[in-house]
């Protein structure tokens, strides 16, 4: 969900910020943890745009900004449905654009059932599993009343799940779908979207948020006075959205209400998905995820996508509109690229290579595995998962049933030391002499000692080059995986064995320097790709148009393709600012065709036009017939604003001349997604799993979907009026230090930064200190129905209390950079070990920013004694495995297959 490539988003470039009229900054605490990107924001604010920051606490980028709204953690959809709400009430929206380029129009199916109607729940839903069958969802199909979707329309592949589609959505016949242009159709988008967020008011942000009037009116008008022909407004984000158990839904609702703003593929506007300096916006790109592969192609699964065929019917139809289409182009290259002359056109260019899911592999599955002793081995690399993942007992017993352990890394990080000094050592639940695990820790090289590519907020691909040596035998990831991927081909080179043929028939003929370091520049090239065939053989593809699916070309990730054009890495591009325009085109390279701003063929009118002069960016040229402008336009450059395809065209031909998002499926950006969420198609205020107050909008409670690990290991506290529930009455949440980074093992380690941050701490508001007798520089003790820890005390207003439904909320305050490891130069309990886990049910993320906690004045007790107060509370609690893993909190009416009752 980085990017919102294909969801209705847009990333814009960072440095466009600075052409804000508005920036809301929510979900992020954008000074501290994007330091070098804040800048933009700081030039922004001196051209006379407005800072608004939401956020629970009160930080360095509230210091700087014109307002900070606090608002209390997991309750983002009720305040951004309220911003909607507003907007449509008032006629604020930017209709032409609305019209235009949104699917506002569309009708969508005479099944389907809102949450207003079925008291928190969408139609379609399996209370069995909390999924949801989303024909109903459907766009609405013209002649034989057949929805999009349904068997016998128009399109193919409706019950693959989300990830299925990738980057473009689900496969859509464009030329069936009913719409109404006057928007008052009750089944049209526009008249839905309306009718569900009619409750999302001022007085529900007030009881919800904890927002006073007078705030919610301020951010109101900062965001719709800044939006329209002449003014655009930003939104940027990190994971204080993304982290939450339905955080791809936070980011839905700003996509939403960006659209209607007008305010997607325009200068100084759109979402920023704010990404740190470790490649995150790469490892999803080229991914780490395991139900991706590169470019955002999905990852097959067994049993639906056996075949080649199979697979791309599911993810695309040659009936639906824009790029995505080619996905059989990119996928076929994307084989070749892997296995060369192995992939043939006779065995379907080793598609059968690659392996196929059979559930969910994540992060926290995967622990899962290791407990129930059905993992032999793992690796971990450039993670701490004993400090760094939530619920950080599990992680660290999870590793204690492994039979070996590989850890890289370049300081002894705690998922190294666990098995001498971690919490269960000193609890007495784990013992040094009984654990089996094997631990090899193999240093690595850190980004100074190695080249290679950053890719991060707007995505910006940037090269590195290596400064020094790594010491001794640290090596960076590229030569270790490289080597060890020879000596494992070398150990299988006599193998007969089908299994072992992907392995001996991958391309791994990278040149090597001295040191038997590849090239990063090679792996760069074959990533971008080149011709297999033909009179350009060899040479480097320079778009990924020149993608082809007869096997004549081969390519790693299509979206990079162009990032290696004419033999030169444009990654390593570094002309100043001061020698080109403000869109510095050759500074590094961008994500797709080096377009620094995706969607912007919406930055002009439907004829064409700029929206205004001060907005301009890129347009239509009648005399050449083509689209030019500041940026590489994101649309076929010669198709005319009045073009219109022929009904029966696809891909990129059935683009009509105002259809601007490209990646879509009828060129649209979606208001409403008829697919791509598996949690609902408009996104609908639940509480987190863990939460002291009740929804005040629905009779369910939390996200009915949300991925559960019911366990004895990972008990969840009772939510508001459940018994109980008083045990565990505080929010805590977690966030970054400038000082630190992630679990600490790039900064504890070194004395400079140590110092700065010494010891663990929680923040609390003066009133709430008060309440419970916490003394400043004291210490406190933080407990959930996980664990307990100790944090130094920091009473200070940056912490707010509020009032949240005629009762007094607190929250605790807790940085996420220390763990218990006697290698580092600071050690402190980590705030990860209280974390449950519950899921996001769309992207598997865990919520890390809201749940319920217990506070005490003094230190925690040591040894079995703390096992001992967890154990109270949870008894005091009441808490069983099912205690917060009901998936629904309203009756059922099992003949009518839907809930009963309404929540008035």
């Amino acid at each position: 969900m980085g990017t919102s490539f294909g969801r209705g988003g847009a990333t814009q470039p960072q440095q466009d910020l600075a052409n804000a009229d508005c920036i809301v900054i929510q979900g992020s605490n954008m000074a501290e943890c994007h330091p070098v990107g804040f800048q933009w924001v700081t030039e922004a604010k001196q051209r006379g745009a407005r800072v608004i920051h939401v956020d629970p606490r009160f930080t360095r980028t509230s210091a700087v900004a014109d307002r900070h709204i606090p608002l209390r953690a997991g309750s983002d959809i009720v305040l951004l449905g309220a911003l909607i709400n507003y907007v449509l009430t008032h006629g604020l929206w930017f209709k032409e654009y609305v019209r235009a380029y949104t699917n506002a129009a569309t009708i969508i199916s005479e099944d389907y059932q809102d949450p207003e109607d079925l008291n928190g729940l969408f139609s379609g839903y399996n209370p069995e599993d909390g999924s949801y069958d989303k024909s109903s969802w459907s766009y609405q199909a013209a002649g034989n009343k057949k929805k999009v979707g349904e068997p016998g329309a128009e399109s193919e592949g409706d019950a693959a799940e989300p990830h299925e589609f990738g980057a473009g959505g689900p496969p859509l016949s464009h030329s069936n779908v009913i719409r109404d242009e006057s928007l008052q159709d009750p089944r049209c988008v526009f008249q839905l979207l309306k009718r569900h967020y009619e409750r999302y008011t001022p007085e529900m942000v007030e009881r919800t948020c904890g927002i006073s009037a007078d705030d919610f009116a301020y951010l109101a008008e900062s965001v719709t006075q800044n939006s329209g022909r002449e003014r655009t407004t930003a939104f940027t984000y990190a994971v204080g959205w993304t982290q939450h158990a339905q955080g791809a839904q936070f980011i839905r609702t700003a996509a939403i209400l960006q659209l209607l703003l007008g305010n997607m593929g325009r200068p100084g506007g759109g979402i920023i998905a704010l990404r740190g300096h470790a490649t995150i916006q790469g490892s999803t790109d080229i991914p780490t995820l395991f139900n991706l592969l590169p470019g955002y192609l999905p990852m097959p699964e067994a049993g639906q996508h056996d075949t080649l065929d199979e697979y791309l019917d599911t993810i695309r139809s040659k009936k639906q509109k824009g790029f995505w289409t080619n996905a059989d182009a990119y996928t076929v290259s994307l084989l070749k690229a892997w296995w060369g002359d192995a992939a043939k056109k006779d065995n379907n260019f080793a598609y059968d290579y690659l392996p196929k899911l059979t559930g969910a592999h994540g992060t926290y599955q995967t622990v899962e595995r290791m407990l129930r002793d059905e993992l032999d081995g793992y690796f971990l690399i450039g993670q701490n998962p004993a400090v760094g993942s939530a619920n950080g007992k599990m992680q660290r017993m999870g590793m204690s049933r492994l039979k070996w352990l590989v850890v890289r890394d370049f300081s002894l990080i705690e998922s190294a030391t666990w098995w001498k000094d971690g919490p269960e050592i000193e609890s007495g639940e784990l013992r040094s002499e009984d654990i089996e695990t094997e631990v090899f820790f193999m240093p690595a090289a850190n980004h100074t000692e190695k080249a290679g590519s950053f890719t991060q907020t707007q995505r910006l691909v940037q090269w590195r080059h290596q400064a020094v040596t790594p010491p001794d035998d640290a090596q960076s990831e590229l030569h270790f995986f490289h080597e060890l991927g020879k000596r494992i081909r070398e150990r299988l080179a006599d193998s007969q064995d089908w299994r072992d043929r992907p392995l001996l028939d991958l391309t791994w003929d990278y040149p090597t320097d001295e040191h038997g370091e590849p090239e990063a520049e090679a792996v760069l090239a074959e990533i971008n790709g080149f011709h297999v065939t033909g009179p350009d053989k060899g040479e480097p593809l320079s778009t990924f148009n020149d993608m082809r699916s007869d096997g004549s070309t081969a390519g790693g990730c299509w979206i990079y393709t162009g990032i290696y054009a004419e033999r030169v890495n444009q990654a390593a591009r570094r002309k100043p600012g001061q020698e080109q325009d403000e869109t510095a085109a050759e500074w590094a390279w961008a994500w797709p065709a080096n377009r620094r701003l995706l969607y912007n063929r919406a930055s002009a009118d439907p004829q064409g036009r700029p929206w205004s002069e001060r907005k301009k960016y890129v347009w239509w040229d009648a005399e050449q017939q083509r689209w030019t402008g500041k940026d590489v336009p994101d649309f076929p450059v010669d198709r005319a604003p009045d073009a219109r395809p022929d009904p029966d065209a696809g891909g990129p031909e059935a683009l009509a001349g105002d259809d601007p998002f490209i990646m879509q499926a009828d060129g649209k950006g979606w208001l409403f997604a008829p697919h791509g969420m598996v949690d609902g198609p408009m996104p609908t205020h639940y509480e987190p799993p863990e939460s002291p107050i009740d929804n005040p909008l629905y009779g369910q409670q939390s996200n009915p979907s949300r991925i559960r690990f019911p366990r004895e290991d990972n008990l969840l506290a009772p939510s508001a009026l459940q018994p109980g529930s008083e045990i565990y009455p505080h929010v805590f949440t977690t966030y970054r230090l400038t000082e630190h980074h992630t679990a600490g093992g790039m900064s504890r380690f070194l004395p400079y930064l140590a110092e700065l941050q010494p010891e663990m701490f929680c923040e609390v508001s003066p009133e709430f200190a008060e309440e419970i007798g916490l003394e400043a520089y004291g210490w406190a003790t933080i407990i959930s129905p996980r664990s307990a820890i100790e944090a130094r005390v920091f009473v200070t207003e940056r912490m707010t209390s509020l009032t949240i439904a005629g009762r007094r909320v607190h929250q605790v305050g807790l940085p996420y950079h220390w763990g218990v490891g006697s290698e580092a130069v600071v050690e402190g309990d980590a705030a990860n070990d209280l974390l449950g886990l519950s899921l996001d049910p769309n992207v598997h993320i865990q919520g890390s920013k809201a749940a319920q906690c217990a506070v005490r004045p003094g230190r925690r007790p040591r040894g079995p004694d703390l096992l001992r107060l967890v154990e109270d509370l949870r008894h005091q609690a009441g808490l069983t495995v099912e205690t917060g893993n009901a998936r629904l909190t309203v009756p059922w009416n099992a003949s009518e297959g839907q809930p009963k009752g309404k929540k008035s």
